[in-house]
């Protein structure tokens, strides 16, 4: 939940609220790509093992935009909440990755 009280949630349905509508798929998405420096340093991570650190941020910097992206198409659909709430990561090139965050808006009470 962020700090505007909009729900979102994986299940189906959210427990002790009313879904009163349906209002259709909201999506959220970011397409990211990696850089020559995060490239090497990941060669080396390669070699020795461990978190490539900056692959992890930029991937949690991508899933946070594609989240809000995704939050703010169900508030335009008037929506104050999100349910069956996913993330999808494909590549669209060599280097670089979409990250989508997807639901269905819904009105809640």
């Amino acid at each position: 939940m962020d700090s505007d009280n909009f729900l979102v949630v994986s299940s189906n349905s959210i427990e002790n609220k009313n879904i009163e509508e349906y209002l259709g798929i909201v999506v959220g998405s970011t397409v990211r790509a990696r850089n020559v420096g995060s490239d090497f340093f990941a060669t080396l991570k390669n070699l020795v093992g461990g978190e490539v650190v900056s692959y992890s941020r930029l991937l949690e910097r991508a899933r946070d935009q594609a989240y809000e992206r995704m939050i703010q198409e169900a508030k335009e659909k008037g929506a104050n909440g999100i349910i069956n709430f996913r993330f999808q990561t494909s590549q669209i090139v060599q280097g670089a990755s979409e990250v989508m965050a997807y639901g269905t808006a819904v009105k809640i009470s």
